[in-house]
């Protein structure tokens, strides 16, 4: 059977770091994102008889390594809720992003939540959005998120009952936008998380982490939008201290990175301006600020010497008709 799914990738707003169980993926602590939109990875998936083996292949490149054992790790946690005879037959897996990947923008978000989606239908699962969220987390934590879209908080815990992700009721969706900086500069984010609790401000973090999830929480569903981009400011450079004082010492920012944040700021302070500055891991930008001055801000932005883009609020995975299919 074969079947297709979009999702968008996600902009963490309260970002996990680190993990407590690095096959499960189960976070340390709970994370808050927003998806962004038109960006989007489409997958498609098969179970037939007539493949000799599992592939996998993304932008053209089929997976080998690591990245095939995050796919096929998806794959077997979808097979092993299934009940259709088909899956137990070799999978074929087509993925296809339509804007970077490896640059801080969130594509394994929306690669592993399209994937577990897709994988979902074609083995006939009769599954919630939160049920494949857990499907979609064993690929990457932040892909739960991206299967339940717009602004969802994934729930730490030791079992997908209680690991799951969960929308947050918010109309900040119908005046935010999201412009992109984009700095090409390629990271490894797994590395990072893996040795997180390796560094010492590790417990710091953890240690204001559940403060700053419900107040988060509490501005999204009061459609605060300064509290919430402030917040999402202030994590990304917690989150950065924590990852550049682990034993890699990681530093993804690049001059161009810090460049747009001194933009933002001025931008804020000098011209009055609702503009807060987001990074994931990675050295691209997201500049939160809203409609009326997405245009104003987009090209100050683009004075950074970047290129930019303009997202929206992203909604949850879905479905698509064969004629979307890959192949």
């Amino acid at each position: 059977m074969k079947a297709t799914a979009m999702a968008h990738p996600i902009q963490g707003l309260v970002k996990y770091h680190g993990m407590r169980d690095d096959i499960k993926r189960l976070p340390y602590h709970d994370s808050i994102s927003v998806c962004t939109a038109p960006s989007h990875t489409r997958t498609t998936v098969e179970f037939s008889m007539d493949y000799e083996e599992d592939t996998f292949v993304v932008d053209g490149e089929e997976l080998d390594g690591r990245a095939y054992e995050r796919v096929e790790a998806v794959v077997e946690k979808a097979r092993s809720r299934s009940d259709a005879a088909h899956t137990v037959y070799p999978v074929r897996l087509e993925s296809e992003n339509s804007f970077p990947s490896n640059v801080g923008l969130g594509s394994s978000s929306s690669g592993f939540a399209a994937a577990a989606m897709a994988l979902a239908e074609a083995a006939e699962l009769d599954a919630s959005r939160q049920e494949v969220s857990t499907i979609a987390r064993v690929g990457s934590a932040s892909s739960a998120r991206a299967v339940t879209g717009a602004f969802s908080q994934l729930y730490t815990g030791m079992n997908d009952e209680d690991c799951r992700s969960k929308r947050i009721p918010s109309d900040l969706h119908e005046n935010l936008k999201i412009i992109v900086g984009l700095v090409p500069y390629h990271k490894e984010t797994e590395d990072a998380h893996r040795e997180a609790a390796d560094s010492h401000m590790f417990q710091a973090r953890n240690a204001h982490i559940h403060e700053q999830i419900a107040k988060m929480r509490d501005a999204l569903r009061n459609n605060d939008f300064e509290g919430a981009f402030e917040l999402a400011e202030h994590d990304s450079l917690s989150l950065a201290a924590t990852t550049m004082t682990g034993p890699s010492g990681w530093v993804y920012w690049q001059p161009a990175t810090l460049a747009v944040f001194n933009k933002v700021r001025e931008l804020r302070e000098e011209e009055d301006i609702p503009v807060y500055f987001s990074t994931d891991t990675g050295a691209s930008v997201y500049v939160n600020t809203t409609d009326e001055y997405a245009e104003e801000v987009e090209e100050a932005v683009s004075d950074c010497g970047v290129s930019t883009t303009t997202w929206n609020v992203g909604g949850p995975a879905k479905l698509l008709k064969e004629e979307k299919h890959l192949f």
